[in-house]
């Protein structure tokens, strides 16, 4: 029943964006606004479970790309309008920029004083989820199991068959560029391994579903650095699909949140992003939409505090600082961008 009553409708707005309105149950003439790079049919667990704690809250789920978001913000607020309620990115870089370049306020928000210190910076942008960057396999193909560090990634890559390993493209995919400047920090022959992938022939991509749609067919017999919770989520009914945490550390992102500075109604943000960062908030993203949660109360093989307990210091997560506006810098990124494409064709 209330998947009838939530209204899909296509907006001609300044951006391209899907705009899903979730009428409240209780109508109270009060709605939230949330702009969002998380899909609409995969929020609408997370939204509906809101609204079974605030009935009387109606949400418009603007659906935009992680650049989109930001500019809207910044345009609007800069005009002088109101903007979003509540602003939930899986780019960790640009959404502590928004921040940081005072776009965002202070929420209070009774976990916050519970939160990872890693997982939260100045009370204003909060890291969601735990999403790590695994090494996706064909399980046909690897009777043995996969290399599962990367020094026997590049063992394997010696004799591997030309063109069966895949990883994003990182000119396209933010979360690419992201987990390979986290590699650079953690891992001294990173540039060997990209060179011994461009001898192999690696094929590039924009998304995780490319990699894992590459996998399942067999096409590539292995994807590097794939996002986790998309991985998790299909390895799980797709008998072709494997996964491993690679043994020698593992990146870890985070999509995050903020209330923007000129939110209409500051107050049903705060309340919205209460409840993603209350056990109920973390369980529904956990269980329900396959994004391990952050909080520590949420349990399960997939979470936060079991990859801790089995893991530990070998899990790097990204810290939400402002070290992430590092990896906007445009000069930097061109500088990588330049190493990268060299090492793949053989030519650094």
């Amino acid at each position: 029943m209330r998947m009838m009553l939530a209204l899909l409708t296509l907006v001609a707005l300044p951006l391209q964006a899907e705009v899903v309105v979730f009428p409240a149950p209780q109508p109270a003439g009060r709605e939230l606004v949330v702009y969002s790079s998380l899909d609409s049919p995969l929020a609408r667990p997370l939204v509906e479970a809101f609204q079974t704690v605030r009935p009387d809250i109606a949400v418009r789920y603007v659906d935009l790309l992680t650049g989109e978001i930001a500019q809207r913000v910044t345009d609007e607020t800069d005009a002088g309008q109101p903007t979003a309620d509540l602003v939930f990115s899986s780019a960790m870089d640009v959404t502590v920029k928004l921040a940081n370049d005072g776009y965002a306020r202070e929420a209070r928000v009774a976990a916050a004083a519970v939160w990872p210190d890693w997982a939260a910076w100045r009370s204003m942008v909060f890291a969601l989820t735990f999403e790590p960057g695994v090494i996706v396999y064909h399980r046909p193909s690897f009777p043995n199991g996969p290399p599962d560090t990367r020094a026997a990634l590049m063992d394997w890559l010696d004799t591997a068959p030309k063109g069966v390993i895949g990883t994003y493209d990182i000119s396209r995919s933010a979360v690419g560029y992201l987990y390979l400047m986290r590699d650079m920090e953690h891992f001294a022959d990173l540039w060997p391994l990209v060179r011994a992938m461009g001898r192999a022939g690696v094929q590039t991509y924009p998304t995780s579903q490319d990699v894992i749609d590459g996998v399942n067919s067999g096409k590539l017999h292995l994807g590097y650095n794939v996002l986790g919770s998309y991985a998790a989520d299909q390895a799980a009914r797709l008998p072709n699909i494997g996964l491993v945490l690679p043994r020698d550390y593992v990146v870890v992102i985070s999509r995050v949140a903020l209330v923007p500075r000129a939110a209409a109604n500051p107050e049903l943000g705060e309340a919205f992003l209460a409840f993603l960062m209350s056990r109920d908030g973390q369980t529904v993203l956990a269980e329900r939409l396959r994004l391990p949660a952050v909080s520590l109360e949420v349990r399960g093989k997939d979470s936060a505090a079991a990859m801790q307990e089995a893991l530990g210091a070998k899990l790097r997560p990204v810290a939400v600082s402002p070290g992430l506006l590092a990896y906007l810098d445009a000069a930097s990124r061109a500088q990588v961008l330049a190493q990268w494409n060299a090492a793949l064709e053989g030519s650094e």
